[in-house]
């Protein structure tokens, strides 16, 4: 038997695997631009509310046209009951209510945050004392916390932040605490305790920036949350005292009558807050889908482990 060697050999090539060595090289996923879009629409509300003494608008507590004026040319978003023009007002109410869902949001993250890393990595007595804590802490009324510390302390803007930061420290402690526990069986953690690294060198240098990239997306959502909160104590008369923020201007045109005769009062002020917690959350929910795939894309490498081959 004789080989014929004049004509070509076909070789046909192994398709490669799906999820192969490529597999890892693949363009990252992009945030897209509903990201970018939510992104720059709450920009330009903080740039805004900053820049708000500066900006040529009415003054919000002088009248500026006729009582529950309609929107017009002199006065886009219309007047309120006294007169005063609500374009300006609603640029002015967004200093007090991104000042407090910021504040809020981030003395929550930061003793949430702290309180579940010491728990998740401490563990023991440690972390039964301190999860009986939030516990007790996600029991509480809160409605009943918020009536107990204002009768006592007062309506000021940091008593408002405070109260509202004790609802979010249970949340995030609880979600630190987990992504704590699953962070401190990896190898590199295990590879700095041999090292001879000391607990508090291996929180804050190895377990702590993989704990705030989730923790991130959860940054933008709680400040949605805490915006709304804020709009809900107003509208119980529980906000700050001195000002006024979406919440108060809403509260003030929730009348029946004026619902019927001027709902511009309302719902313009309304309207803001309704596109700058969707923002944030659309914005939010975007980080957390890019951070999730990231994260299996580091893991799966650090681990050595091909997901094809199994």
């Amino acid at each position: 038997m004789t080989l014929n060697t004049s004509e070509p050999i076909a070789v046909e090539s192994a398709p490669e695997a799906e999820g192969g060595p490529d597999a890892d090289k693949a363009a990252p996923r992009r945030l897209g631009m509903s990201f970018w879009a939510a992104i720059g629409w709450v920009a330009l509300v903080t740039v805004a509310a900053l820049l708000a003494p500066w900006l040529p608008i009415a003054d919000p507590d002088a009248i500026s046209g006729p009582r529950l004026g309609g929107p017009s040319w002199d006065n886009w978003f219309g007047t309120d009951p006294n007169g005063r023009d609500m374009f300006a007002r609603t640029i002015w109410g967004a200093r007090v209510s991104l000042m407090v869902g910021f504040v809020s949001i981030v003395l929550g993250f930061l003793i949430g945050g702290m309180v579940g890393l010491v728990s998740g990595y401490l563990r023991g007595l440690t972390d039964s004392i301190l999860s009986f804590m939030v516990f007790v802490m996600l029991s509480f009324p809160s409605l009943v916390l918020f009536l107990l510390i204002i009768s006592i302390v007062g309506q000021g803007l940091w008593v408002v932040c405070m109260v509202l930061s004790v609802l979010v420290v249970p949340s995030v402690a609880r979600l630190a605490r987990a992504i704590t526990i699953a962070f401190s069986e990896r190898e590199f953690v295990a590879a700095a305790r041999l090292l001879g690294a000391t607990n508090r060198r291996v929180m804050v240098r190895e377990i702590l920036p993989n704990v705030l990239i989730p923790m991130s997306a959860l940054l933008l959502l709680g400040l949605g949350l805490t915006i709304i909160g804020e709009g809900g104590l107003a509208y119980l008369n529980l906000s700050v005292a001195d000002g006024f923020s979406w919440g108060k201007m809403i509260n003030l045109g929730a009348a029946p009558r004026t619902l019927r005769t001027a709902p511009w009062v309302a719902f313009f002020p309304i309207g803001a807050m309704f596109l700058t917690v969707l923002s944030l959350n659309w914005a939010g929910d975007r980080l957390r889908q890019h951070f999730d795939i990231r994260e299996l894309g580091i893991g799966s490498r650090c681990d050595g482990r091909n997901p094809s081959a199994r």
